[in-house]
């Protein structure tokens, strides 16, 4: 029967635990922009935060973008680094910095 208590009570943390991996999953995915095909898996989602990443990080390190998008954190700034996202992704520039 202690045993048996044991069992449940782990089986709840493992739900708890799931359940706070997949809100975390959720939350990520509402900030990587996305194309309107995307329907990411955990891994995919990883992957392509990483790839967001080291997009965002080239933004910074260039002067292609006005120094004002680059910076800001308002909505239309991260509407242009959403779209811009979406452009680099579809042109595949992202296949060649995925291995880092």
């Amino acid at each position: 029967e202690d045993a048996h208590a044991q069992r449940v009570i782990a089986n709840v943390r493992e739900r708890q635990r799931t359940q706070s991996l997949n809100d975390a999953f959720a939350e990520l995915r509402k900030i990587i922009p996305t194309l309107p095909s995307d329907k990411l898996s955990k891994i995919q989602t990883l992957k392509l935060a990483a790839r967001y990443i080291d997009f965002l990080c080239q933004v910074l390190q260039s002067d292609e973008l006005d120094h004002k998008v680059a910076t800001s954190c308002n909505f239309l700034a991260h509407e242009r680094l959403s779209y811009a996202f979406s452009v680099w992704r579809m042109e595949g520039a992202w296949s060649m910095s995925a291995s880092h």
